[in-house]
């Protein structure tokens, strides 16, 4: 099955008109993109846009074999002129099935927003699955579904669509995962294909043509990754927005809760409802037994209360107990967690805070916590594929 993207924007297209963010400003011309509409072996168009026919003869191709336009969701710019000789565009009911001529099968997919999903089916057996902008697919069983051979949609507006599909099995190992509907919330260029890379997916421009089905080298997804920055940069929303398009993520929160401390609470209430509904909570610091399970991906946050418990533990606080033991015993609770991540099979995000950057500790307490959180932190970085840096809610790849 040949496959051409005659766009890969949202509906008002990228840059938006008049739109004057960063965003829009630096989608300039090969970061440009049209509104999203797909061309599937020359016969059938799913979305009409304007410009499509010009679209199509700059990617090599004509709309002049096109025999079905199918839309997937709701018109709100002005209307788009039907070039000549395409057929009326149309919609198949959710559940149903439409055979073509050509001896494609297309079925409507429900989702859980306005717009309707297409599941394609060539006559060689390729299958791809086209979502709508904003659009998640609805009523899926876990694990009851064949992998499509390329999933196209909207993995930046709605990761927890593609945590959907994979929990279903619809999303395997081989599945090209194509970001469309690409709008101007992400920054297109580097920023916007470090995050599709991290999700296992990935854009291309307008124009491109792609064969479903055709062998790709499976999507290079870091299993380890350490998130460090300073307070309030953004590290743990970083962290949580690499794994929202995997599902059951086991969230382990080191911080536990504070009796009595109602802005505590308020932070961690804060968190807990921006995660996906799919994912678990655990709080505890006791993370070599989960690093050694095997199981869902594992998000940490943060190392840094992760010490702090372990500081306590081996009363590493004190000078004297330091000295008469504090200090060794909490070194070889730190190793055993370095090396629980270096043996760990788990998909890994940790979190933890960057320190040096400010004003020296007035205790030696002060200064210990912060010598040996340094240490932790190289040491855990050392074990792991990726490290980034926030800063402004900006992440930096420092490996």
């Amino acid at each position: 099955m040949e496959l051409t993207l005659l766009g890969t924007g949202a509906p008002a297209g990228l840059p938006r008109p008049h739109c004057p963010c960063a965003g829009c400003a630096t989608a300039r011309g090969e970061l440009a993109r049209a509104a999203t509409a797909l061309l599937v072996d020359g016969v059938l168009l799913l979305d009409l846009t304007p410009g499509a026919p010009l679209a199509a003869a700059r990617a090599g191709h004509s709309l002049a074999g096109v025999r079905q336009v199918l839309l997937t969701h709701p018109h709100d710019g002005p209307a788009v002129e039907l070039p000549v000789g395409l057929p009326p565009a149309g919609r198949v009911a959710d559940g149903r099935v439409l055979t073509m001529l050509s001896g494609h099968r297309v079925r409507a997919v429900a989702m859980d927003a306005p717009g309707t999903g297409y599941e394609v089916t060539s006559p060689g057996g390729e299958r791809l699955l086209y979502l709508p902008p904003g659009g998640a697919p609805a009523g899926l069983r876990d694990g009851g579904a064949a992998p499509y051979d390329l999933v196209a949609a909207d993995v930046v507006g709605r990761p927890e669509a593609v945590a959907r599909l994979r929990a279903a099995g619809a999303i395997g190992p081989a599945t090209d995962v194509v970001a469309v509907h690409l709008d101007h919330d992400v920054p297109p260029g580097a920023e916007l294909d470090r995050r599709l890379a991290a999700a296992g997916a990935r854009a291309v421009p307008d124009g491109t043509t792609l064969t479903v089905g055709a062998y790709l080298p499976a999507p290079r997804v870091p299993r380890r990754t350490l998130v460090t920055g300073g307070a309030r940069s953004g590290k743990s929303w970083e962290a949580e927005r690499r794994l929202a398009t995997f599902p059951g993520v086991l969230y382990v929160a080191t911080g536990g809760s504070r009796d009595g401390d109602q802005e505590w609470d308020a932070r961690v209430r804060a968190h807990r409802e921006r995660r996906p509904g799919s994912w678990r909570t655990t709080e505890t610091c006791d993370l070599v037994p989960l690093l050694a399970d095997e199981g869902p991906p594992l998000l940490i946050d943060c190392l840094s209360l992760w010490l702090t418990d372990a500081m306590d533990r081996v009363n590493a606080w004190d000078d004297t107990a330091w000295a008469a033991g504090g200090e060794k015993a909490l070194r070889e609770r730190t190793a055993e967690l370095v090396t629980a991540v270096r043996r760990t099979r788990r998909t890994l995000v940790a979190v933890t805070n960057e320190v040096g950057s400010g004003v020296v500790p007035a205790t030696a307490s002060g200064r210990r916590f912060r010598d040996e959180l340094g240490r932790l932190n190289g040491a855990v970085a050392g074990e792991c594929e990726e490290v980034l840096l926030v800063v402004t809610g900006q992440a930096l790849r420092l490996r």
